[in-house]
């Protein structure tokens, strides 16, 4: 894991997304910056932390960050402007809440819509190659995951204490037993196609 810093660098912030692929729930995104000095060799790409270790990053991030912040985009909101789009506004409202206002952006993957004029870089699988894109991966899981687990409570039959909201066999099928719930994304394709003609 590395900087991205040029000379002219002070705060670099790195942006990452989670909840893309759901049918329900949010899309979560985080922002962070680190001090240049700060190193961390655990930090890494969420997809590839369990989920104890996830949760013990989580508290050294938000410790040790000179900044970082977690902004949500909901369902309904993604379903009039498309998840791609929703998944940059959360990045844009994640950074907006930054207490130090970045002189560079590292983004994780190929899209992103320019921010206050701050130059920026997309990285495809920027989260295994930038540890501020890294650490915000790993926040905007654990706080996606967070709030599906609460979400759980409610509508424990379609399991998102598991799943999280991915569209899983058994979500699947308790959205075709169920149907759905506010929480889903209707411009999704929610069942596969023979299933559809079930009143969603």
């Amino acid at each position: 894991m590395k900087f991205f810093y040029h000379k002219f660098n002070n705060y670099e912030a790195g942006c990452d997304e989670a909840g893309r692929g759901c049918l329900a729930g949010p899309v979560v995104a985080a922002a962070v910056i680190f001090d240049k000095k700060y190193k961390n060799k655990w930090i890494n790409d969420s997809k590839k932390l369990n989920e104890t270790q996830r949760n013990e990053l989580r508290e050294e991030i938000e410790e040790k960050a000179l900044t970082w912040a977690v902004a949500y985009v909901y369902q309904d909101m993604i379903d009039q402007i498309n998840i791609l789009n929703a998944s940059i506004l959360a990045m844009h409202k994640a950074l907006d809440q930054l207490t130090h206002t970045p002189d560079f952006i590292l983004v994780d993957g190929n899209r992103f819509n320019p921010y206050k004029n701050i130059p920026f870089k997309t990285v495809v699988q920027g989260d295994s190659k930038y540890m501020s894109i890294a650490a915000a991966s790993i926040l905007a899981k654990t706080h996606r995951d967070a709030y599906m687990v609460k979400l759980h409570a409610d509508f424990p039959q379609y399991d998102w204490i598991n799943n999280k909201g991915y569209p899983t066999p058994n979500h699947r099928k308790a959205l075709a037993k169920y149907g759905i719930t506010i929480h889903h994304r209707k411009s999704f394709n929610l069942l596969p196609p023979e299933q559809l003609k079930l009143d969603l």
